[in-house]
């Protein structure tokens, strides 16, 4: 199974904004390795955010996302201590939940 993901989220006027760090090879098939044989396929193909239980967000990705992708996005209507939870799923099947909780930006100063 893969690392988890990095998520930061922090209360902001309206909502949150949520940071991602993913840790995946993301492998677009057209690489060869040193031996001169190409290197499988492996990338995440979709990407579903959750703002406690309730999907928010959904994305579909390809090839032409780069490793260990990062993201950044404003959640409308999120409050501190609201969960948000991002999921992966990748073209060999392997998933990937992890969950934050949105921090208050008051609480950290």
């Amino acid at each position: 199974m893969s690392e988890p993901m990095r998520i930061r989220a922090q209360a902001q006027s309206g909502g949150a904004i949520v940071r991602v760090l993913m840790s995946h090879e993301m492998e677009t098939g057209q690489r060869k390795d040193a031996a001169g044989n190409v290197v499988p396929a492996w990338y995440i193909t979709d990407v579903t955010v959750a703002l406690n239980g309730a999907t928010v967000m959904t994305a579909q990705w390809g090839t032409a996302v780069a490793k260990n992708p990062f993201t950044q996005f404003t959640v409308k209507g999120a409050k501190a201590g609201d969960k948000i939870s991002v999921s992966w799923v990748d073209n060999h099947g392997d998933k990937r939940t992890d969950e934050a909780t949105v921090a208050d930006p008051a609480a950290a100063k």
